[in-house]
């Protein structure tokens, strides 16, 4: 794994954080941590381990991994949450799948056969279901869970993508842009983990109208 770079936006994540990179510890990849300077809790949280910490110049979920994937040196980047919901023995797999598939972009999938979440709600079920269907029916997207960031890419692809969204709209801009520069986009089976601690950044509601809005812009605005 030598090729392939974390890329983990880590807002408030001091109690979180550290276990995650503790459980990291046996891969050999490289990490780079995103977050904002005014964060001091979290950066102190980690100035022991081996990683590369980026400060966002902007603000937001987005913006923090466009931060990191711009910052990629690897040939491959994994976007890869600080809170712990994401398994890391996956990774393994999904690079499989990026190389006998010859992908360009592989996303993990919680609502697939032998997938689960232990974080998800009816709410967060039945919107990931609607924009997942939008996503397929509008724009020839052929993944089953677009609003999960479990991603792993190769970043050349990733940086022509000049991607924008500074918030959680960068959830489907990312491979809405893919599919129509023409790669190759999988999934790979995945089981989502209870949160290590804190609560979930998004808002449903507000969020959920951001990412539809955009989504029907990105429809009628194709650059």
């Amino acid at each position: 794994m030598n090729n392939l770079t974390l890329v983990i936006p880590a807002k408030n994540e001091k109690e979180s954080l550290p276990k995650v990179l503790d459980e990291l510890k046996s891969y050999n990849l490289k990490i780079i941590i995103v977050l904002e300077k005014e964060d001091i809790e979290t950066i102190n949280s980690i100035k022991d381990y081996n990683c590369r910490i980026l400060y966002q110049k902007g603000r937001g979920y987005g913006d923090a991994l466009i931060t990191g994937i711009n910052s990629v040196e690897t040939e491959l980047f994994c976007l890869f949450n600080a809170d712990g919901s994401f398994d890391p023995s996956e990774l393994s797999k999904m690079l499989e799948q990026i190389r006998t598939n010859e992908a360009d972009f592989v996303f993990g999938t919680r609502y697939e056969k032998n997938c689960g979440s232990d974080d998800d709600t009816i709410i967060t079920l039945v919107g990931n279901f609607i924009f997942t269907k939008i996503g397929v029916l509008f724009f020839g997207l052929n993944i089953s869970d677009i609003l999960y960031t479990y991603i792993i890419g190769k970043t050349s692809k990733a940086k022509e993508l000049e991607l924008t969204s500074k918030d959680f709209k960068f959830c489907v801009e990312l491979p809405i842009k893919a599919k129509r520069k023409g790669h190759k986009l999988i999934t790979s089976k995945a089981y989502e983990r209870s949160r290590i601690g804190g609560k979930k950044k998004v808002n449903v509601f507000k969020d959920g109208f951001l990412i539809l809005t955009h989504m029907i812009k990105l429809f009628f605005i194709r650059n």
